[in-house]
């Protein structure tokens, strides 16, 4: 079947993952029949539908027509004969249990046309074994979304034993026209890719806990500020259900042995109800009012050793057994649990040899089988490689990145931050990536103007990497490093001879505005919102944003900008003056193209003369700068910015009491 052959979508299940897949093929136009066991689940999801539906043009994420329509689009049902008979692909998304999946599976086989590919939304469960229920098992897939689908970019496309490359293909194409990024897992394994990583780490991390090695806090601020995941490990399975991770290992265990055997603090946790954020309790208390506070402070290096290990030795596993290569599993860690980087590339920077080594340490000790290192780990430590191969650095090859994109398009080199499941938000390592590209654009005869974006529609950038930012604890060097690095990057493009235009779509906060002032013209979409909160965090922009902003907006906007620390609409900034047009939402890329390429059209040795001469009459910014950055790094030392920081990964208000 070709995607283009499919019109009817049935989702079986509305509950939280059923009805946010239906709402999902609903906006991509698909006619979707929604169906669960009694009218009253049924009429709950398609509420819930109903409810988001309205939220997101609200937000103005969709227009109110859009909404109107996507939801004529689907149908409910209760009779699931009913429900599959014109279907052209069914998803099930029915409770994560094998004998209720199989159940429903010889339910719709005969019921369904012949045509029907069948796609499970399972997290774990052997594709292959729900397969062979059925009299289509080269029909059949894994399709899994991650929750809420509405939002997470990730679907695992993944193939069992007999499924044909035609059912891979066309549940991909299909995943694509939802706005969503497949990634394919070549081979039916239990977890697939997010959950054979996350969950051992989650179950990892609760060893250490009763054992005694580490504490949750020592482990949270670990995994949050030292590995710069955004969310600590426990607050992670709180999060999720502690029930949902111990069913996921109980499988993982039955299938793959006692290198996965659960974690008796975690089984205890779930004989007490204590199951995490759902119940009111798990490693933190929610219903005190205080939930979850992770020190910024604990991080420790022996934690984020044993995590690493742990984490080189799934993808190790992964990449040996063909079920996906390090490239597709990073890429869906990224998209599907927000780590900053991939997991294959964190392990490969800290290097394979150490890991082995900690490996081995931890099985002479303890004896226990997840300590056991794979094969092709051990062969990668030797051989002196990485998951990625050797690292030789030849200059003559073209430059690859990954947090930013480069694109010609004509005379404009289109320059896109590329982070958009961390809100495009401005790491180090970004800096770095971008200090080259603006080089390497600069450099390009055919390049005439730049336009900067960034990639997807909910963020130009939301700001600096706030949890990478506090890894390392306090140090005002660091901070002071760390603003002359920005400082130095974003020169470079305030510096840059040919113009340049910042397309802003969505939040465009922080690191991200002060990016953005770097830019000669800035055009907005209409439900863009910007902002200068780092008083929020007790910091001070220290990317130029002291400097820049006052010299578009006037002294006194850029005080109340960055004092007030709110976040202003793209009408309040036109009439400001920091943005030179607002657009509607559809139209901003286009809009802002054609600007870039209007300068690009332009005089360009006129254009260079211009921009050096206004430079020039600024150059008294050398000392407002040092100061900014000094300033910055005698911040990272304070009391205050802990608790901003902490009171931002909480989502609460901060207590500033000047120390």
């Amino acid at each position: 079947m070709d995607v283009d052959d499919i019109n009817t979508i049935t989702v079986l299940g509305a509950g939280n993952m059923g009805h946010g897949i239906a709402e999902v093929a609903a906006l991509a136009g698909y006619t979707v029949n929604l169906r669960d066991i009694n009218e009253e689940f049924v009429q709950k999801g398609y509420d819930q539908i109903e409810w988001s539906l309205g939220k997101l043009a609200e937000k103005d994420r969709i227009s109110e027509d859009d909404a109107e329509a996507a939801l004529d689009r689907v149908s409910t049902f209760v009779d699931i004969g009913e429900s599959v008979a014109d279907a052209d692909v069914v998803v099930e998304a029915v409770p994560e249990k094998m004998d209720i999946k199989k159940e429903v599976y010889e339910a719709i086989d005969d019921a369904a046309p012949d045509h029907t590919i069948f796609a499970t939304n399972t997290s774990s469960l052997s594709i292959t074994e729900l397969s062979e229920v059925t009299d289509r098992a080269e029909q059949f897939c894994g399709m899994h979304f991650f929750n809420p689908p509405v939002r997470m970019q990730l679907v695992e496309v993944i193939s069992g034993e007999h499924t044909s490359d035609e059912t891979m293909d066309a549940i991909e194409a299909l995943a694509e026209t939802m706005d969503k990024t497949p990634v394919r897992v070549r081979k039916d394994s239990p977890g697939f890719i997010v959950n054979r990583i996350l969950v051992p780490l989650m179950n990892e991390a609760a060893w250490m806990v009763h054992e005694e090695t580490a504490t949750v806090a020592e482990v949270d601020s670990t995994t949050k500020y030292g590995l710069g995941h955004p969310m600590g490990s426990f607050e992670l399975a709180d999060q999720v259900g502690i029930d949902v991770g111990v069913h996921v290992l109980e499988y993982l265990h039955e299938v793959l042995g006692d290198a996965y055997r659960p974690c008796p603090l975690l089984e205890q946790k779930v004989q007490e109800d204590n199951l995490g954020k759902k119940s009111g309790k798990g490693f933190y208390d929610y219903e005190d009012g205080e939930g979850v506070q992770i020190p910024t402070d604990e991080v420790r290096e022996d934690v984020e050793r044993r995590l690493l290990a742990l984490m080189a030795n799934e993808v190790a596993g992964l990449v040996a057994n063909d079920v996906a290569d390090p490239e597709a599993i990073d890429r869906a860690m990224k998209l599907g649990a927000g780590y900053p980087d991939g997991p294959a590339k964190i392990t490969d920077e800290a290097g394979l040899d150490t890991l082995v080594e900690t490996l081995d340490d931890l099985h002479e000790e303890t004896g226990e089988e997840r300590y056991v290192v794979v094969d092709y780990l051990r062969e990668l430590a030797e051989d002196g490689e990485g998951f990625y191969g050797a690292s030789d650095d030849d200059s003559g090859e073209e430059h690859e990145f990954e947090t930013i994109s480069i694109e010609h398009e004509g005379a404009v080199g289109h320059l896109v931050i590329d982070r958009p499941h961390q809100m495009n938000s401005i790491s180090p390592e970004l800096l770095d990536e971008l200090s080259t590209a603006i080089d390497l654009l600069a450099d390009d005869d055919e390049v005439r103007s730049i336009l900067l974006t960034g990639a997807g529609d909910r963020a130009f950038s939301a700001g600096a990497d706030v949890m990478g930012m506090a890894s390392g604890g306090a140090n005002p060097l660091k901070g002071i490093e760390l603003s002359k690095k920005g400082q130095e990057t974003f020169g470079k493009l305030a510096a840059c001879d040919k113009p340049v235009v910042a397309g802003i779509d969505g939040y465009c906060l922080g690191g991200g505005m002060e990016l953005a002032t770097c830019a000669d013209l800035r055009i907005a979409s209409e439900r863009s919102e910007l902002g200068q909160p780092e008083h929020n965090l007790g910091l001070i922009p220290g990317w130029g944003g002291t400097q820049r902003l006052a010299r578009i907006v006037g002294e006194g906007r850029a005080k109340e900008i960055i004092f007030t620390a709110e976040r202003f609409d793209a009408e309040t900034m036109e009439r400001y003056g920091f943005l030179n047009d607002v657009v509607g939402n559809d139209e901003l890329h286009e809009k802002a193209l054609e600007l870039a390429q209007s300068l690009a059209g332009g005089p360009p040795i006129a254009q260079a003369f211009t921009k050096q001469a206004m430079r020039k009459g600024w150059e008294n910014q050398e000392a407002g700068l040092e100061i900014e950055a000094q300033a910055f790094g005698h911040l990272m030392t304070t009391d205050d910015l802990n608790e901003g920081i902490m009171a931002f990964a909480s989502k609460r208000d901060p207590e500033f009491e000047g120390k």
